[in-house]
């Protein structure tokens, strides 16, 4: 059965201090908001006296003192990174410093593939090329602390190396970039894969988490529901342009203004770089074609 999928926008305001969101879980939001991050990235505190934090967040002074109060006198025993975007992972280093913990997650950044002749790596600014991990936790690795379990649940997708993580003691899924209530998520080639994103839908389907703590916006209710909605998005989308392709739109450019009619010409880009990983998908498996390698700028048919 498809799902309809309906976004929640209900604002999460950066407050400058941590709120508490379940007995075991505390979110702080980073004053970063922009239209990719929302009202600012979610960093997340598990545990009383001793914490894992999850996505410590963006370079931000304002953001490290809230998370620095958060803490107060207790331990953190771990820094998780979901992934290495630029509004995620850089503040771990100064958390690390600070506390002495280790930073475990996601490797570190890379691409979903070589960059092809004259192919510019699009998403640079917004990788964090410095993250480097004490560990790199493999998929159904478990982070034991006081009170918390965290297993390690690869997402590749938004980015290849992004990893989720699943609280046992509530049943939670810490999804980061990979799903989120309040829209869906950014899949870019070089750095993203369409294939990879939907695959990892597919994984979280198979898996009985009851919420999604995420790594912009509040949470992801009934996430089974959810991600079913996703998938069925996605299915639309991708047969959306294939059907554009079929009516003679053969340019991204193209497709971008049959699709997104009125759409803000900031998020124009990011528009075309979805587009782009649907077609690069449906090159690889057959079912459109274009002269050699996919490509932003390349000319794409079907037949």
């Amino acid at each position: 059965m498809n799902e309809t999928l309906a976004f929640d926008r209900t604002l999460v305001e950066p407050e400058g201090r941590a709120i508490a969101v379940s007995s075991l879980v505390r979110r702080i939001v980073a004053p970063n908001g922009g239209p990719f991050t929302f009202t600012g990235t979610c960093t997340y505190l598990i545990g009383q006296s001793e914490l894992a934090v999850v996505d410590p967040g963006p370079e931000n002074d304002v953001h490290f003192d809230a998370l620095v109060d958060a803490i107060g006198a207790s331990t953190v025993s771990a820094i998780l990174v979901t992934h290495t975007h630029k509004d995620h992972s850089p503040l771990a280093r100064r958390l690390q410093a600070l506390t002495g913990a280790p930073i475990l997650g996601c490797a570190p950044h890379f691409a979903a593939r070589p960059l092809g002749e004259g192919e510019t790596n699009r998403l640079d600014a917004s990788a964090d090329r410095d993250y480097r991990p004490d560990r790199i936790l493999a998929a159904g690795e478990v982070i034991e602390g006081k009170g918390f379990t965290l297993e390690a649940v690869p997402t590749p997708g938004h980015t290849m190396n992004h990893l989720s993580f699943a609280l046992a003691e509530e049943n939670a899924l810490f999804s980061g970039d990979h799903v989120m209530a309040w829209s869906t998520s950014i899949v870019a080639p070089p750095d993203g894969s369409m294939g990879a994103y939907m695959a990892s839908l597919e994984v979280l389907m198979a898996r009985s988490e009851t919420v999604y703590w995420p790594g912009h916006g509040g949470p992801v209710m009934e996430p089974a529901r959810f991600v079913r909605g996703l998938l069925h998005h996605r299915r639309m989308r991708e047969a959306t342009i294939t059907e554009r392709v079929q009516a003679g739109d053969r340019f991204i450019p193209l497709i971008v203004e049959r699709l997104y009619s009125g759409l803000d010409p900031k998020l124009k880009r990011a528009a075309a770089l979805s587009v782009f990983a649907h077609l690069e998908d449906l090159v690889v498996r057959g079912l459109v074609q274009t002269a050699g390698e996919a490509r932003l700028d390349g000319e794409y048919w079907v037949g």
